[in-house]
């Protein structure tokens, strides 16, 4: 039955229907052709969905779009400005330190896209031209789901159960996000210096950079409260989620004075229509993993692993080359809801910590977000922006090789996840 089922999805995905709908079809094919009663499929789709920490998602989704809105992303991008100074390459950085900040409240990298494109993307255009600066967009936009709070990997830990920890894997995050967001940086200091882009943007100042600094301090305070909250147990994701909301109204309203009541209507619009993309993938996937499970798949899938290595680290790149190639075709959110039930318990019985497979997990199909043919990101900014698919992706390409090599560096050396929620634990 399990074969019928992935071939119903298969089907209606090259025939063009939305993912969410196309893991409908399979999953009433699956009940046609089982003896599983039909009145299931709203009763696994109801429970699926009906989730506290599921409401985390739309919520930092929100916040993310009132600080857009609110003209709190401007005050980041100037403290950004005064941080990284007068270098080769500057605007690029600044990009990148801008959505790495901007992660640490929006956790998607859709939203972030939209936020770049439309902030920075013009200046950025000016001095470099279309292609990298697109590319520069891409690369700081996928550093959302890596930092926490990461909508990804509230999914994870919502799918893989009490066995992995929200607030641990927030942690886990900590030392690659730093890692790869400074590698990011590098390389657009090494591709100006390569191309002889000028050097641009005003000499560091100790004066300019506390101005700065006490600008934005309301700004900057927002994600070390929610952040900090979750990760010392204050408050869950969720309501963590809810206080970055009520944290970002007033400065938008009263601080920058840039949100207005008006505003309001459009960003929870914008905020239900994404969160709502990923509820409907949630309930018809939870009807298609049970219909996998109940024709004991996870259990099959297991056995061929066991058979094929004993090793956890083989096992983790047997896993990292699947997930390379169903992120290249398959929606993130749709991988993860069926994927996780079938991969996170062989994890554990191969010994290998919850917490680690799960940021391994969610890294490898975030940087299929930036990979074609379905690389969500790059259609974003293409859409935004105009830029040619082709070229896009080749200037992508080094940021690309990138987190593949940070993956790997944490499948051999798994302390980079593993120390710090350790640390905490101990």
């Amino acid at each position: 039955m399990s074969w019928w089922v992935m071939a119903f999805f298969l089907i209606a995905g090259l025939l063009g229907m939305p993912l969410a709908f196309a893991l409908g079809v399979a999953a009433i094919g699956g009940l046609w052709l089982s003896d599983v009663d039909f009145n299931m499929l709203p009763q696994r789709m109801m429970t699926a969905v009906n989730s506290f920490p599921l409401m985390a998602i739309p919520l930092f989704m929100v916040a993310g779009e009132l600080m857009i809105k609110g003209g709190i992303m401007g005050q980041m991008v100037a403290f950004a400005n005064a941080l990284v100074g007068r270098v080769r390459g500057g605007l690029a950085q600044v990009a990148m330190l801008a959505g790495a900040i901007l992660s640490l409240v929006s956790g998607t990298a859709v939203s972030d896209a939209a936020a770049l494109s439309s902030t920075m993307g013009p200046a950025l255009k000016k001095q470099y031209g279309l292609g990298f600066s697109t590319a520069v967009i891409a690369a700081s936009a996928n550093l959302g789901p890596i930092i926490p709070p990461s909508a990804a990997m509230i999914v994870y830990a919502y799918l893989a159960g009490s066995s992995v920890s929200i607030a641990a894997l927030f942690v886990a995050a900590a030392i690659p996000s730093v890692i790869i967001t400074v590698v990011f940086m590098f390389q657009c200091w090494w591709i100006a210096r390569k191309r002889g882009y000028p050097v641009e943007g005003e000499p560091f100042s100790l004066a300019r950079l506390g101005r700065e600094t006490w600008r934005a301090s309301l700004s900057l305070a927002l994600p070390i409260v929610c952040i900090g909250g979750i990760i010392g147990g204050v408050f869950t994701a969720t309501e963590g989620a809810a206080i970055a909301v009520v944290f970002a109204l007033p400065i938008g309203f009263f601080v920058t004075r840039e949100l207005k009541l008006s505003d309001l209507p459009e960003i929870l619009y914008r905020s239900a229509l994404m969160s709502g993309v990923v509820a409907a993938l949630i309930a018809f996937a939870s009807t298609v993993t049970f219909m996998l499970t109940v024709d004991l798949l996870p259990q099959q899938l297991a056995q061929w692993t066991r058979s094929i290595t004993t090793d956890p680290t083989i096992f983790l790149l047997l896993v990292a080359v699947i997930l390379l190639v169903v992120g290249m075709f398959l929606e993130s959110n749709a991988a993860y809801i069926m994927l996780v039930p079938l991969f996170h318990p062989i994890a554990l019985a191969y010994g290998i910590d919850p917490t680690l497979f799960a940021f391994l997990f969610v890294l490898n199909l975030i940087i299929g977000m930036m990979t074609p043919p379905v690389g969500v990101v790059l259609f974003v900014i293409q859409g935004m922006t105009g830029v040619k698919m082709g070229e896009l992706v080749r200037e992508c390409l080094p940021f690309i090789v990138s987190q593949y090599l940070l993956l790997l560096a944490c499948i051999f050396f798994p302390k980079l996840v593993t120390w710090l929620p350790g640390l905490m634990r101990s």
